[in-house]
């Protein structure tokens, strides 16, 4: 749940250039969140190399892959109509075709994806993805292949991502891997594994790499990115092991922001997904000290109730999560704070609901991602405790907290109004090719009349009007950051 699930990019097939000499058609379609996305890109640099050049027509594939998310049902479902879409394609147009899984999904439901429903070819699980040639010579030589397997130790800081369907100006860059944090609804921790970091050298040299190549903004990416720690190596769990000297030159979060702030002033850098237990104030005060470090977090709560806190097994309580509020607020004033709700988790009563809807009040965030509980399969919920809140409870809390959302976004972006904000752009806004689209530093969209600036300037903009999600302005001339 606390994965940013960006339903405009659902199914989206990635695409690069051609590459000579290639001569396989990979087609390749992703569902998740922002990491099953990046992997995708990961997957595409490593097949180019075995000589698959994308394609966008399905029929024409000699492999078809789908990168499966399990953290809702809903995506789970997608993906089983998706793939029974593929094999009505293999069946009747394409007999040679291959079709496989990748991600969260591969390493949930191996087993029953290629024996029992016979459905793929090849299971391929996150950690595994440098196995790809080796299982695909088994998939050519007509066998069945998987890999699965939990590493202690991959981050692909090696492999130099594909950039596909990108607009050229933001990027993803994958930090860590895996989740330490239990929480009882979450599924990540048993299909990506124990949490690791990747080298902040392989780092800076990836965003000095996508600045030379022009893109302005990136997102340090990871399950959890305040959980970053490296000390020449090896999970954050036996850091305590470390050498004296590994303890003393490791690397955290908030170095790792300033590292990266230091790299390249003028690139905006962002990052996602904060967990309130193992966010630092050094990691705010590391914002506060770097103009390119954008004023935003995306810090899930998920609930307001101490009891259900309990319950999820988060190991924060409502009122630590209000002072790490406060305190960001009291060092940045102006950061944009946004969430991820769950509404009936099991046991929720009347009162809990009632914490949460306090909190938001409390808060007022800018936006946020709120879903009715759905329990998942492998998860401690699941196995433990009994969904017993009815589902028009659950719609109608849902509905509930979504409408008070809806009025914190108003007041937000109204407060936006008259001010003059930097806004880099992205691309055509959607209801107007007359107009440009970009985001401000905290993540608030915005849209302007298109003049003569282009994609990947950074513009400065007078704010005359707004909606709940989306600045409305007029360009009144380029930024310092040009």
């Amino acid at each position: 749940m606390e994965k940013i699930i960006d339903e405009n990019k659902q199914g989206e097939r990635l695409i690069l250039e051609t590459k000579d000499g290639n001569t396989r058609k990979l087609f390749i379609e992703s569902y998740g969140c922002a990491m099953n996305f990046s992997d995708s890109e990961i997957v595409a640099s490593i097949l180019q190399n075995e000589g698959f050049n994308t394609t966008q027509s399905l029929e024409d594939a000699d492999l078809v892959l789908v990168n499966t998310c399990s953290i809702r049902d809903k995506a789970e479902q997608t993906v089983r109509k998706r793939l029974e879409k593929y094999n009505a394609v293999k069946r009747s147009v394409n007999p040679k075709m291959k079709v496989g899984v990748l991600g969260c999904m591969a390493e949930r439901l191996k087993s029953k994806f290629l024996e029992e429903e016979k459905i793929v070819d090849l299971v391929v699980g996150p950690d595994a993805y440098k196995d790809l040639p080796n299982l695909l010579a088994e998939v050519d030589e007509g066998r069945d292949a998987i890999n699965v397997i939990l590493s202690k130790e991959e981050t692909y800081g090696d492999i130099s991502p594909v950039r596909l369907n990108t607009n050229g100006v933001t990027a993803f860059v994958s930090i860590t891997r895996g989740c330490d944090n239990m929480c009882t609804f979450c599924v990540v921790p048993f299909t990506r594994g124990r949490e690791r970091s990747r080298d902040p050298q392989s780092i800076i040299e990836e965003v000095n790499d996508l600045w030379n190549r022009g893109f302005k903004e990136i997102t340090l990416l990871g399950q959890n990115v305040d959980s970053y720690l490296w000390y020449g190596g090896g999970l954050k769990k036996d850091f305590e092991k470390a050498t004296d000297m590994q303890k003393a030159t490791a690397v955290n979060f908030a170095k790792l922001l300033e590292l990266c702030a230091q790299a390249q002033p003028k690139m905006r850098i962002r990052f996602s997904t904060s967990n309130p237990q193992d966010m630092t104030l050094d990691v705010v005060e590391s914002m506060a000290k770097y103009d390119n470090i954008c004023n935003y977090i995306h810090l899930p709560v998920q609930s307001g109730s101490d009891r259900i806190l309990k319950e999820m097994n988060r190991q924060h309580t409502r009122e630590e999560y209000i002072e790490l509020i406060d305190n960001i607020k009291r060092i940045i004033p102006d950061c944009t704070i946004s969430h991820d709700m769950i509404v009936g988790f099991p046991t929720e009563t009347e009162e809990d609901h009632q914490d949460t809807l306090t909190l938001m009040e409390h808060v007022k965030y800018s936006f946020g991602y709120m879903f009715a509980y759905s329990e998942r399969p492998g998860t401690l919920a699941e196995r433990k405790m009994e969904d017993d809140v009815p589902e028009p409870v659950k719609k109608r809390r849902l509905a509930e907290i979504v409408a008070l959302q809806q009025r914190h976004s108003l007041y937000r972006t109204q407060q936006e109004t008259n001010k003059i904000v930097e806004v880099l752009i992205e691309k055509d806004s959607k209801k107007s090719s007359n107009h440009w689209s970009g985001r401000t530093q905290h993540n608030t969209v915005a849209v302007f009349p298109k003049e003569n600036y282009k994609i990947g300037d950074f513009v400065n903009v007078k704010i005359t009007d707004c909606t709940t999600a989306t600045l409305i302005g007029e360009a009144v001339g380029y930024s310092d950051n040009n």
